[in-house]
C-alpha cells in the first residue's frame, strides 16, 4: 500500500511559537521550514526548555551551555527568528509536570502564537528508535501547555491573559507526519543552520562533519509524497 500524499500546511497564521528540549533540535531537519516562513513575512520566537548543558561530553556543563546558547542564536538568526528565549531546566533530567507545563503556558500566553511547533512527543523517533525522554516529556508538556494557557484559573498567580488564540499545532521528526512546507527556497538555509552548531556536531560520537546529505535527502525524500518538491513533514495534532 502507498503512503498518502501530504497535505500542505495550512498558511492562515501569522505568528509562531517553537518550543523544543535542545538547542539543535529545531535545526535537525526543521529549519529550512521555519526560514520559508519568516521569508513569508511570518513572526516566529524559538523557546529552549534547556539550554544544552549535557551535549558535548568534552565540556563542562556550564562551558556547554554557553556554547551552546551562543550557537542557537547565531542559527536562528540564519532562518529569520531574532527572539530566543531559554528555560533553565536541566538538560537530559526534564521532568514531565506542572512547573514545565507552567513554563511554557506562561511563554504561550506571553507571545500569543496562532502556530505552535514541537519535537516528537511520541514514544518512537521516525527512524523507529525510542524517543528520548527529554523530547517526550517536552513535547507532551507543550501539548498540555496549550490548554492551559487559555484557562485564566489555571497558574492564575502569574497574572497574565489566557490566550485562546492557537489555531495549528505540529510537531518535527514526528513518526507519523501528516502535512510538509515546501522548503525549495530555503533548504540552504536550514542546512547552513544546522552547521552553525559547530561546536555540538564536533562533539558528537563520531562527529558530524556532513550535514548537507542528509538534510537533503530528507526533503527530497519527502518531496517524493509533496509533489516532488523538497520539503520538511510535520504531524499535525487536532485540537
Amino acid at each position: 500500500m502507498t503512503d498518502p500524499d501530504f497535505q500542505p500546511l495550512p498558511d492562515d497564521w501569522s505568528s509562531a511559537l517553537a518550543v523544543v528540549a535542545h538547542p539543535d533540535d529545531i535545526e535537525f531537519g526543521t529549519s529550512s521550514a521555519v526560514a520559508a516562513w519568516t521569508a513569508a513575512g511570518k513572526s516566529v520566537v524559538y523557546l529552549l526548555v534547556t539550554r544544552g548543558q549535557a551535549g558535548i561530553d568534552g565540556l563542562s556543563p556550564a562551558r556547554s551551555a554557553e556554547v551552546r546558547e551562543a550557537e542557537q542564536r547565531t542559527s536562528a538568526k540564519i532562518v529569520g527568528v531574532t527572539e530566543v528565549e531559554f528555560l533553565d531546566h536541566r538538560d537530559g533530567e526534564i521532568e514531565y509536570g506542572l512547573p514545565l507545563r507552567r513554563d511554557i503556558a506562561a511563554a504561550i500566553r506571553r507571545h500569543r502564537p496562532e502556530l505552535v511547533l514541537g519535537f516528537n512527543h511520541r514514544e518512537t523517533t521516525s527512524t523507529g528508535k525510542w524517543n528520548s525522554p527529554d523530547h517526550r516529556h517536552t513535547g507532551r508538556a507543550l501539548l498540555d501547555a496549550i490548554g492551559d494557557a487559555g484557562n485564566r484559573w489555571v497558574f492564575e498567580d502569574l497574572g497574565q491573559e489566557p490566550w485562546n488564540g492557537v489555531r495549528h499545532v505540529v510537531m518535527a521528526n514526528s513518526p507519523e507526519p501528516t502535512h510538509a512546507v515546501d522548503v525549495t527556497d530555503t533548504l540552504e538555509l536550514g542546512i547552513a543552520s544546522l552547521e552553525a552548531h559547530r561546536a555540538y556536531l564536533g562533539g558528537l560520537t563520531p562527529p558530524v562533519t556532513d550535514v548537507r546529505a542528509p538534510m537533503t535527502g530528507y526533503a527530497e525524500l519527502i518531496g517524493k509524497r509533496f509533489g516532488g518538491r523538497p520539503a520538511v513533514a510535520l504531524e499535525s495534532v487536532a485540537r
